[in-house]
């Protein structure tokens, strides 16, 4: 009873104690640390005796990353009790963690199962989000969660996937920086791991908290001439179209090297730090899915994944963070407006093209008119831009909102017969006059027409977020919570745009996905618009790069409407639903090929065939199309 605990380290803790289940694992059965041997100084600089406060893991699918996290929080919990903080994205996604991940550890490891109580007993501590244990209790939350993240103080903390974490919590700032102010009272003893898969070079977190580390890389000797190196994706080679030839080569005496060498290279690897830490306290690994052991994910699969990217800019995004776990670099640089004006296409404005399968609308306000801008949507997110609209009037006056009104009440023609309609409609309310906006927005009544406001973050869970009450000023009447207004990453969908205006056709005949096409009618001055800005990369007041969009002209309306009608269209639930979203769209163009107008509004339940656009009363909103239909998505 004396005897003090054996100063374990958590591989060691988890070779002793940690079994694996069917629920969590693909190979059940006690942890063996030689199945992954790059994992074992991650995990032991996790150890209590190790004096790393910070430990950084910027890794590729497929490598074990989140297991060596689970088996840090077993060592806490039976070796190092203290108060510990988990936290992923989003609450949702701690629920769902605690139900699939650390449910199985407790329940199948004998050491942890007696030291936590049965979830059904009354008064055992273990819910759902927390668990109690004896000197210590483990708490789950989200990111999104500002409440969560300081509602306790905390000695270990694991931060799982940070790169999807929000850029703002609630008002209340980073969300690494609330969670890691919970620790602060622990001074040397407390402990931090920061793990996740890369996103957007500039903007992850992960690749600037292992910048400022010692950016360990995992070296491997060749089995050929037993040089040390870390495996880089430019020397995996094969011959084009049969994967099955692939080959590592060593990039000391060119050799190839084959998979089944694989097992012996990653148990005679070493972790070799690459640069000095700006932290002395902080250490970083980083590692790709080319490490990825022999039965998981192999180099003939990768080689198959990269072939199958080719071309598809999304997909080669995906490719490099998740298999590579590097950061993606975004085609921020402006498009050169000349060649956009000397590619437009002979189709008239005011017609909607025969491919286009919906209508969206942006609306920028500005101190003197609206600026309006109507969109054709079709999969894969090609667009055309079907009518530039300019409303004259201030927008505190009720004249051009009720213009817009009938604007988004009128049939536009559809190329080969039948009328379309704007299924939905996103308005910028930010600016001077937003006061006004909201009265006036509010008095419309229209819900085809989304209030919105942008905002420059990147981290954000979902790119359009709310609705959010706000109170809206009526004629000389304040109704609280009278408006309902979304928030738009503007950076994001401005990002998307451009992705989209760079793509080439080369001698292809048929235009790739997500082309944006634009009409022979349509000014120079309203493309030089939609190219106004750039994105640059600029340093934050503790050097870290972050990237902003600068503007290269003064007026940018054009981009403005374009991220709105994108904005639109993903309210619509076309990034929700995907391929069904479009072919549900189809079908209804084919059943009734002399009326599109007559189509439900993807989204609503609700609806019917709209009657002519009818003259719009100042006091009334257009109430036509919004009467019992069939419904959608059921």
């Amino acid at each position: 009873m004396l005897r003090p605990p054996p100063q374990l380290t958590v591989s060691q803790w988890a070779e002793r104690h940690r079994i694996l289940g069917s629920r969590a694992s693909s190979e059940p059965g006690p942890w063996r640390t030689s199945r992954t041997p790059y994992l074992r100084e991650v995990m032991d600089a996790l150890s209590a005796v190790h004096p790393a406060r910070r430990v950084v893991f910027m890794k590729g699918a497929q490598v074990g990353a989140t297991e060596s996290g689970n088996c840090w929080l077993g060592y806490i919990l039976h070796h190092v009790p203290a108060p510990v903080l988990a936290v992923q994205p989003t609450v949702e996604l701690a629920k769902r963690f605690s139900r699939q991940r650390i449910d199985p550890l407790l329940e199948e490891t004998p050491a942890l199962k007696e030291r936590v109580a049965p979830a059904r007993a009354r008064d055992s501590g273990n819910t759902l989000l927390s668990k109690e244990f004896p000197g210590g209790i483990l708490v789950l939350t989200g990111a999104n969660s500002a409440v969560g993240l300081r509602s306790m103080t905390a000695r270990f903390l694991f931060l799982d996937e940070v790169d999807a974490y929000p850029g703002d919590v609630e008002g209340e700032g980073d969300p690494i920086a609330l969670a890691e102010a919970r620790a602060r009272t622990f001074g040397w003893r407390r402990k931090a791991f920061l793990v996740s898969t890369p996103t957007i070079a500039g903007r992850s977190r992960i690749e600037r908290e292992y910048a400022a580390s010692d950016q360990r890389r995992y070296f491997v000797p060749c089995p050929h001439c037993g040089e040390m190196q870390w495996l880089r994706f430019e020397h995996l080679r094969w011959e084009k179209g049969d994967p099955r030839s692939v080959r590592y080569h060593c990039e000391t005496c060119d050799e190839g090297i084959e998979e089944h060498h694989k097992t012996a290279m990653l148990a005679g690897g070493q972790w070799r730090a690459t640069a000095a830490a700006q932290d002395p306290h902080t250490v970083g690994f980083h590692i790709s899915a080319l490490y990825s052991p022999v039965g998981w994910l192999s180099w003939e699969q990768i080689a198959r994944d990269w072939e199958a990217a080719q071309g598809k800019p999304e997909d080669l995004k995906t490719f490099r963070n998740t298999v590579l776990g590097e950061t993606w670099q975004e085609q921020g640089e402006a498009p050169d407006w000349e060649r956009l004006v000397e590619r437009r296409e002979d189709f008239a404005m005011g017609i909607v093209p025969a491919g286009a399968l919906c209508l969206t609308a942006g609306v920028d306000v500005q101190d003197d008119r609206l600026e309006c801008d109507v969109w054709g949507w079709a999969e894969g997110y090609t667009s055309w831009l079907v009518d530039h609209v300019v409303i004259p009037g201030s927008p505190r006056e009720r004249k051009p909102w009720d213009a817009l009104a009938t604007l988004l009440a009128r049939d536009w023609p559809r190329q080969g017969g039948g009328t379309m309609r704007i299924a939905k409609a996103c308005v910028d309310t930010g600016g001077r006059d937003t006061a006004a906006v909201y009265g006036q927005l509010r008095r419309l009544r229209d819900p085809r027409i989304a209030p919105t406001k942008g905002v420059d973050g990147w981290n954000r869970a979902q790119p359009v977020q709310g609705p959010t009450p706000v109170d809206a000023l009526v004629d000389g009447r304040k109704l609280r919570r009278g408006l309902k207004l979304w928030t738009v990453s503007v950076s994001t969908w401005k990002a998307d745009l451009y992705r989209r205006l760079w793509l080439g056709r080369g001698d292809a005949e048929e235009f790739p996905p997500g082309w944006v096409h634009l009409p022979r009618g349509i000014e120079a001055e309203w493309v030089k618009q939609l190219v106004a800005e750039q994105l640059r990369t600029v340093k934050d007041r503790r050097g870290f790069a972050r990237q902003e969009w600068a503007k290269l002209r003064e007026r940018n309306e054009a981009l403005d409407c374009a991220v709105l009608a994108r904005a639109a269209l993903w309210l619509l639930g076309a990034d929700r639903y995907g391929e069904r979203f479009w072919q549900q769209l189809r079908d209804q163009i084919a059943d009734a090929p002399l009326r599109p107008s007559e189509l439900p509004v993807p989204g609503n339940v609700a609806s019917q065939s709209p009657p002519p656009a009818p003259q719009v009363p100042e006091t009334h909103r257009p109430r036509g199309w919004l009467a019992p239909r069939s419904g959608w998505l059921r």
